[in-house]
């Protein structure tokens, strides 16, 4: 195998980004629409419905304080589902081969897939973001944090739909992780509560879980309030991304799930 020059690799990195960018734009409606009627009725039921019979939390009103959580949940399920469905759809129809004997380095594959992960994510975030200016009153605190900790959260969840689609067999072993593990910590991650109205045990099991420490950092960008320190949110989100960043370039250099 030849060595690939920056040229090549740069031409490489963009080609992959582009199938996978044009993959989700292609299919709009199937991966753009839905993620904004499932969040638009959460505003809605959770929102004005339950809002307000909870009353204000954290100084803000419970719209406004579960916004920023549930633009979250769609960053953060669609990187994880565009990376996962599109990789093992390259598995398992065997074209993936094709870029695995290419001198393309596999750092590149892997930055490929994540950017278009990472591209899906935060397009569906500003759409749900955009929808949620309609349910409530939404002013950026903090524009660096904010974008910061959306673009990272994307990256590391692009990742991990990238290792889940590695592991995966079949098409239903990629909805297992999503299913069972990603919705119940998404769903106990703060998104619909502050910790602080939790029993001090449950507080510290809270503590377990990374994509609390996500929702918190962003909501004290777009609020100004959390119940995390950001110091500590930021250096879990980027301990998170090098374990699996690592642990992605060692499976595509080992060809775990990829060499038959």
């Amino acid at each position: 195998m030849q060595p690939a020059y920056p040229r090549q690799t740069l031409i490489a990195l963009a080609t992959i980004t582009r199938k996978e960018t044009n993959r989700y734009l292609r299919i709009w409606v199937q991966t753009l629409v839905p993620p904004a009627i499932t969040m638009s009725l959460y505003f809605v039921i959770f929102g004005n419905l339950i809002g307000s019979r909870v009353g204000p939390m954290e100084g803000h009103s419970f719209m406004e304080f579960i916004a920023p959580g549930i633009i979250m949940m769609a960053v953060i399920t669609n990187s994880y589902n565009n990376v996962v469905s599109s990789f093992f759809g390259a598995k398992f129809q065997k074209h993936i081969e094709e870029i695995l004997v290419s001198p393309t380095p596999n750092y590149t594959i892997l930055l490929g897939y994540v950017a278009g992960g990472v591209g899906r994510g935060l397009l569906t975030g500003l759409i749900v973001t955009i929808i949620a200016t309609g349910f409530a009153d939404l002013s950026i605190q903090n524009l660096w944090i904010t974008a910061s900790v959306v673009f990272l959260t994307a990256v590391l969840f692009s990742l991990g739909g990238f290792i889940n689609a590695v592991f995966a067999r079949k098409f239903d072993d990629i909805s297992i992780v999503p299913t069972f593990v990603l919705t119940p910590l998404t769903y106990l991650g703060g998104v619909f509560y502050s910790i602080s109205l939790l029993p001090d045990f449950w507080q510290g099991v809270s503590l377990i879980n990374p994509i609390l420490y996500m929702v918190n950092a962003f909501r004290y960008g777009i609020l100004g309030t959390s119940d995390i320190p950001i110091g500590i949110a930021y250096a879990i989100i980027a301990l998170f991304i090098a374990l699996l960043g690592g642990f992605s370039l060692y499976l595509l250099e080992r060809g775990v799930g990829l060499r038959t």
